[in-house]
């Protein structure tokens, strides 16, 4: 594959307009400030922090296109692929790649949160989404402590198959991200592993080729920054970064839920003038009163100020 994912790679919000349409606006926006920073190297729509699975099949393909047109086709646009069957996930990818998807992020399917997977059942649905699509895909791990889980076995199978070219990996467990990670490094040296612990990046930050995270639409400039630090060994440096975004990393990702971080990094935006508001789509519902303020004052304190969109 020569899709290089070495670096950062946001998972932009969609904004909407305040009576809930997607904000094509917005997209451009969001879309030709986060693509014209040294080091992006992908956009991911249609994600959790996109709030893909709450769009219309026509406006997730309108946003596919209204990313790509953001940056004019320069940077690569990835996207969520969230049905839960094999043949109908196989045919979103297919949509998505005849929108201008570049590559797809495999999302488990749903019901597998409740009831556990079957083995060998992920294999087969990363086979047959490539299959019908051709789409280059991204292995996805979900955190430990959930049932869509892979195990390890699971993760070099799906690794080793045609088309999977990545890995976002969000275990959040520790004692199998020092087992796993160095496993699929040695099996699979070409394989580009992305970490996605937005709320703890500092202890991934060695292990990884990149990044793959919502938090990189609101601080895409020092998470470039922490990403090389990784890279160079120098924990003084990743350690500063870590701290100057800590009020940041509190605000929109140590909530109840990680759920509301979407909507914390809508108010993100805002700080950053990219936004005019934080609307969102339900079930998400707008955060709690005076969190916009508590936002905008752990912005003030890591130094992220209103940045120009390019023209």
């Amino acid at each position: 594959m020569t899709l290089d994912l070495r670096g950062l790679n946001p998972a932009p919000v969609t904004p909407f307009t305040e009576d809930g349409a997607v904000d094509h606006e917005a997209i451009q926006r969001l879309g030709s400030w986060l693509g014209s920073i040294e080091g992006v190297k992908s956009l991911v729509v249609l994600g959790h922090a996109g709030e893909g699975t709450f769009l219309t099949e026509s406006e997730q393909l309108d946003v596919i296109r209204a990313f790509v047109a953001s940056t004019d086709g320069r940077v690569p646009v990835i996207a969520g692929i969230t049905k839960e069957g094999n043949k109908t996930a196989g045919l979103e990818a297919k949509a998505a790649l005849d929108a201008g998807a570049t590559a797809g992020l495999v999302y488990p399917s749903h019901g597998w949160l409740r009831f556990g997977y079957q083995q060998g059942a992920p294999q087969a649905r990363y086979r047959e989404i490539y299959e019908e699509s051709g789409l280059p895909l991204i292995l996805f791990q979900y955190p430990d402590n959930t049932k869509a889980t892979y195990d390890l076995d699971t993760q070099l199978e799906i690794a080793g198959q045609e088309g999977v070219f990545a890995t976002k990996n969000g275990v959040r467990n520790m004692r199998r991200w020092y087992t796993e990670i160095p496993a699929l490094r040695t099996a699979y040296p070409e394989l580009q592993i992305l970490s996605c612990h937005d709320e703890y990046l500092l202890p991934t930050m060695f292990d990884v080729d990149g990044l793959l995270v919502g938090y990189g639409n609101v601080a895409p400039e020092l998470l470039v920054e922490l990403i090389a630090a990784g890279k160079a060994h120098d924990y003084d440096a990743a350690h500063a970064i870590h701290e100057r975004l800590m009020p940041v990393t509190q605000n929109v990702y140590h909530r109840g839920s990680h759920m509301e971080g979407t909507v914390a990094l809508k108010w993100g935006l805002v700080q950053r003038g990219i936004l005019n508001h934080a609307t969102v789509r339900t079930p998400l519902l707008p955060l709690q009163d005076g969190a916009d303020a508590e936002i905008a004052a752990a912005f003030a304190l890591a130094g992220l100020g209103s940045v120009t969109v390019p023209a």
